[in-house]
């Protein structure tokens, strides 16, 4: 990757998927559509009509609503929409609500029926929401990624359509990705060129995870780690990381910076790879050039997968983080890439069972094993071809662990589904 070409679409994929957004980012895509779908009725609806695919259901289930004083799961979501949201800020469509707007939420939960379905759609991510007041409707569609409407309607007029395209990630080819390029983009990008959309993560990024650390939140596994061991920079680098997702899984209203449309995604893969820079005395030079790195490896691993899975995302993103922290320790190509398939052949068993609490352990784990996977080069061990899915190339491995999660789990993640909807 030597031409101006392949840089500009690295960067423009740092920036498409970058972007900063308010709580987990399942619910907020329906508070989106929910905003959107009120805003074209016009007034506030006296019936809701919600269908959305699993996965959608999976990831609203069990978390915290941001700026709704605890509520959970996807009724929540769309009356804090309808009632507060203002979709002119897409992902951060709830973070302007006032004590008010909070009362009114619960009124509307209260005396509005809302009807969820479980849609039959062929798209892992779906969301149709329809409002009724009177004699008139309003209908607004999200798919394949948070913020990509597809249809909206007021009664019977189309007033915007657009084709469906499958697994949209943005505006760039993101098969263009490699490990090799990822490491040359890195070295010699112009920091002009992505300064500011990283120094916007690691503000976000590192705020939360303090916050999470400060105060309770969920299960609280950031500061349990941290409680046992303050001084290993391993360990801060675990607690950081799954104390941004103990704040953000149970209601934090600060913002973050999702990385491939998830925001644990992007904690995963910056928090501890700005811990590490920060606790080894790297300059800030070098700690952008990482974060190039752990981005875009996440984003590499993340799109032959695809948004949503059965397969844990920060597994991906952990992968990311442990590329960083090897490229701040000087490794470059066959470090970065033992690291990633050491840590895939470790930890690509984990299951998304939704956004929770428990998200931030399995954030802990898996940072673990980005880090064990350097280790293990640093000291002359690898896991080899032909044990498990692991292949010859890092290339290999990651298409082999991509099929893995897209098409050989999508039967665990039906399975999934049907156990959770069997839960109260």
């Amino acid at each position: 990757m030597k031409n101006v070409e392949y840089f500009t679409q690295y960067t423009d994929i740092l920036r498409e998927e970058l972007i900063p957004a308010m709580g987990c980012t399942e619910p907020i895509a329906i508070a989106y559509a929910a905003a959107k779908a009120r805003e074209i009725l016009g007034e506030n609806p006296e019936e809701v009509t919600i269908d959305v695919s699993g996965n959608i259901l999976k990831n609203v289930k069990s978390v915290v609503v941001p700026n709704t004083e605890g509520l959970r799961g996807i009724p929540a979501a769309v009356a804090v929409g309808i009632i507060a949201g203002n979709p002119d800020k897409e992902l951060e469509v709830l973070s302007e609500i006032t004590g008010e707007q909070i009362a009114k939420t619960k009124k509307f939960l209260t005396n509005t029926p809302i009807t969820v379905n479980f849609a039959d759609t062929p798209h892992i991510f779906d969301i149709m929401i329809t409002l009724k007041k009177g004699g008139n409707s309003s209908f607004v569609r999200i798919v394949e990624h948070h913020t990509n409407i597809v249809c909206i309607k007021k009664n019977d007029e189309i007033l915007f359509s657009k084709e469906i395209v499958k697994e949209e990630n943005g505006l760039t080819d993101y098969s263009i990705l490699n490990i090799k390029d990822i490491i040359y983009f890195a070295d010699n990008i112009s920091l002009d060129c992505v300064s500011e959309i990283l120094n916007r993560q690691i503000e976000y990024n590192m705020a939360i995870a303090e916050e999470g650390l400060k105060n309770s939140y969920g299960a609280n596994i950031g500061s349990t780690l941290l409680s046992q061991n303050s001084t290993d920079i391993h360990q801060k680098m675990r607690a950081y990381a799954a104390a941004g997702s103990d704040a953000r899984m149970n209601g934090c209203e600060m913002p973050v910076i999702i990385c491939s449309g998830s925001g644990n995604q992007g904690i995963t893969a910056s928090v501890p790879v700005i811990v590490y820079a920060r606790e080894t005395g790297k300059t800030d030079e070098e700690l952008l050039r990482a974060l190039c790195i752990s981005n875009l490896v996440t984003i590499h691993l993340k799109a032959g997968i695809g948004r949503l899975s059965a397969y844990c995302g920060v597994v991906s993103a952990a992968c990311g983080a442990g590329a960083g922290a090897a490229y701040l320790e000087g490794g470059r190509y066959d470090t970065i890439a033992h690291t990633i398939v050491n840590a895939l052949a470790m930890d690509s068993g984990i299951i998304c069972d939704g956004a929770k609490a428990s998200c931030a352990a399995k954030i802990a784990s898996s940072v673990d094993a980005g880090l064990l996977g350097l280790t293990m080069y640093k000291n002359g061990n690898q896991f080899y071809c032909g044990e498990g899915l692991v292949a010859k190339g890092v290339e290999n491995t990651i298409r082999n662990i991509g099929s893995l999660a897209r098409n050989g789990m999508a039967g665990t993640d039906k399975e999934i589904i049907r156990l959770m909807l069997l839960s109260p």
